[in-house]
């Protein structure tokens, strides 16, 4: 640990009195920890050079173990729903023939079915809407 200099800080009695209070919640044993910890973190901030950009490391790194928690449950969920596609598509093109034309038609038409949904297509609307003959899509 480095030598430490003692030097004279002027606070407002009002901000003397909070120091006081509040020093133990960061878990300082003494005002000086707690007034060196504020002025590192300060000072960290300011050679940020953008406050935008700055988090403390301890917030970082909360941050990025969740974000990285959720990516794991995202990509295991995806793979699950296309191992569920695969089956729903291999059923499906092994019990009906059909000519290339119609799967263009029927990839154009999911394309749009899902830009006008929002990606929040209900089956049983699509079921409806394909029992009363409508050829467009209402999500």
């Amino acid at each position: 640990m480095s030598e430490k200099t003692k030097f004279a800080l002027y606070l407002s009695s009002e901000r003397k009195a909070e120091l006081e209070r509040r020093y133990p919640e960061d878990g300082s044993h003494s005002q000086t920890e707690f007034v060196d910890h504020a002025l590192a973190f300060y000072l960290d901030y300011l050679s940020a050079k953008n406050a935008g950009a700055f988090l403390p490391k301890a917030v970082s790194a909360v941050i990025e173990g969740r974000l990285g928690q959720f990516e794991e449950h995202m990509a295991s969920l995806l793979y699950k729903l296309c191992v569920e596609l695969d089956i729903v598509s291999t059923l499906n093109a092994s019990a009906y023939e059909i000519d290339d034309d119609t799967l263009r038609r029927l990839r154009a038409d999911s394309v749009r079915n899902v830009k006008q949904t929002n990606g929040r297509i209900s089956f049983e609307q699509h079921a409806r809407s394909s029992m009363e003959g409508e050829a467009g899509w209402r999500g």
